[in-house]
């Protein structure tokens, strides 16, 4: 099991770095613009996004599992708004 505090910790940063994503979600909702995008980016970042998912899985972190779970629909969210607006 994973000591409370470091999951604590781990909870912390998942809140900071998904949070991150938000902001260039809204902006394309709201521009309707993925011009400037890098779907190559996102692509790979989902990929190896969805790859920490599992690996949090696998070791039972709710903080990875969590964080990396957000993360991965705002990432798609990005590169469904780039397939449609570019």
């Amino acid at each position: 099991m994973i000591d409370p505090f470091q999951e604590s910790i781990g909870l912390l940063a998942a809140i900071l770095t998904t949070s991150a994503f938000v902001p260039q979600v809204y902006k394309l909702y709201k521009e309707k613009n993925a011009q400037g995008v890098s779907l190559t980016m996102y692509l790979i970042m989902f990929i190896g996004v969805l790859l920490w998912l599992l690996y949090g899985i696998l070791i039972g972190s709710i903080a990875i599992i969590v964080a990396n779970s957000v993360t991965a629909f705002l990432q798609l969210l990005v590169i469904i708004f780039k397939l449609k607006n570019s």
